[in-house]
């Protein structure tokens, strides 16, 4: 079934909205100021408008729909408090520019939810400060080593290179490399961990960083977590927590108490904030006293119990965006935090975890098991053995799942796991949406043994089944040309 663009569906002449007779002097636009050509809007009454896009969004998959179950990205409930409060009139009529440039009692509860914030997020995290500032968790992340960049050029202190594991978000690498650093990836051991006789070899006063995600993208612990942590200090490297799988230790483990320098919350993940269709975001960057000094500018302090504003000193990273990044966002993330308090964000770890080992379990019997172990929050499985003997792949089984009002596990990565399909279940999902998955996950590798070019042919039932993705590559057409 093709969809038709809203530019499809124009018509000449017809016109959505009727301006009465002019009554003023009819003033001309200075030719300079005109277009060459006409814009090629389309032309359609407001229902055409209004019909075309409530279709359209009825073809959208979100969580508020089924279960989503894609593994690195914790596609947890965003409870509807949370907007109710960051809907209220004292927030969203409030301009940036009266918050940041005036004192007044009407931005004093708008500076105290970034304190608020802030307070908590080093209460979780064992950080000393933080600053909400950072747009994205990869804004965040960019911060991060720019500020441990900027400490060992403080101490002139010239190293070339950041260590990451062969597991690690795309991001870590790309960060690295756009501050300056060369990078130094560690290979996994046989307990899909970062090797840690490999790591002590690579180790060395040359290594500025070592970038870290815990638990890993395989959903595993590292076990030597700690020694890692002091042994990059005794070089003098700096121990950087991607916070990407932080909702798997929440209220269990602190970062700031593992030996972590450096944070980076990815708030859409750990705190429920909405993922948002790219944006808006927020990546808050939590430090340690060593780097407290790098911290950018804009935050905010209590001083005779009124808030003002505070920049950073000499060692400042300086400005890294507008006002307090995206406000809202923050102010949800607060809402989460408060509502479910510390006993509440532990159990919601704990239940992220049980839910990911319950589908480990019951899937291990039909899938490949690249390492067979308690995981945390998500889980690894491969169809590696369906894509040798039958010619079925995991992108199969993905396409299978769509059919089932589902939407499809991650698949391909990790990249070190071969016919990856990556499960992140949440705290969120009952037993009864798990089983419902798991059993569609037994049925998928049962019919694609039983008739493996048919179920090559899923989905059936929607508009777009299988588009041709080195086309949609190679002949890139992705907006319409006005």
């Amino acid at each position: 079934m093709s969809v038709l663009t809203i530019f499809d569906k124009s018509q000449n002449g017809r016109k959505g909205i009727a301006l009465p007779k002019l009554d003023v002097p009819r003033l001309e636009i200075p030719k300079e100021f005109k277009r060459e050509q006409k814009a090629q809007l389309p032309e359609l009454s407001e229902f055409d408008v209004v019909r075309h896009f409530t279709n359209l969004s009825s073809k959208n998959f979100a969580i508020d729909k089924n279960f989503y179950p894609l593994g690195s990205c914790t596609m947890k409930y965003n409870p509807k408090i949370a907007e109710k409060v960051a809907g209220l009139d004292g927030f969203i009529s409030l301009h940036p520019h009266l918050v940041t440039n005036q004192m007044g009692e009407e931005v004093q509860g708008t500076l105290e939810v970034v304190d608020l914030l802030e307070q908590k997020l080093c209460a979780v995290t064992g950080m000393s400060a933080f600053t909400t500032t950072p747009q994205a968790g990869a804004h965040g992340e960019m911060l991060g080593i720019m500020m441990i960049h900027k400490y060992h050029e403080s101490r002139n202190d010239k190293r070339k290179y950041v260590i990451v594991p062969d597991s690690s978000h795309g991001t870590n690498p790309a960060t690295a490399a756009m501050v300056g650093y060369e990078v130094i990836t560690i290979k996994s051991d046989e307990n899909g961990a970062m090797d840690f006789e490999e790591f002590k070899a690579k180790m060395s006063d040359e290594v500025a960083a070592v970038m870290l995600t815990v638990p890993n993208t395989l959903g595993i612990y590292n076990k030597k977590i700690k020694e890692i942590c002091t042994l990059a200090h005794e070089y003098g490297a700096m121990m950087y927590y991607d916070g990407a799988n932080m909702n798997a230790i929440m209220g269990v483990a602190r970062p700031g108490d593992i030996g972590f320098d450096v944070i980076h919350i990815n708030v859409h993940k750990t705190f429920a904030t909405p993922h948002g269709g790219g944006g808006p975001g927020s990546g808050p960057v939590g430090v340690n006293e060593k780097l407290k000094p790098f911290l950018p500018d804009l935050g905010v302090k209590k001083v005779d119990g009124k808030y003002e504003f505070t920049n950073g000193g000499s060692n400042s990273i300086g400005k890294i965006s507008p006002f307090f990044g995206n406000y809202g966002i923050s102010l949800r993330a607060l809402v989460y935090m408060t509502v479910l308090g510390g006993n509440g964000m532990k159990n919601a770890s704990s239940k992220a975890v049980l839910n990911a080992n319950y589908i480990r379990v019951k899937l291990k019997d039909y899938f490949d098991m690249p390492f067979d172990t308690m995981c945390m929050h998500e889980c690894v499985l491969s169809a590696k053995t369906l894509a040798k003997e039958h010619k079925v792949t995991a992108m199969d089984i993905a396409k299978y799942l769509l059919d089932f009002g589902m939407h499809a596990p991650t698949v391909y990565f990790p990249l070190i796991v071969k016919e990856a399909i990556m499960i992140e279940p949440t705290e969120t999902e009952n037993k009864q949406t798990i089983d419902e998955f798991c059993q569609k996950m037994i049925d998928a590798v049962n019919l694609a043994k039983e008739d493996a070019e048919a179920f090559r042919e899923y989905p059936k039932t929607l508009g777009v089944s299988r588009p041709d993705d080195t086309r949609a590559i190679k002949e890139l057409d992705v907006c319409f040309n006005c």
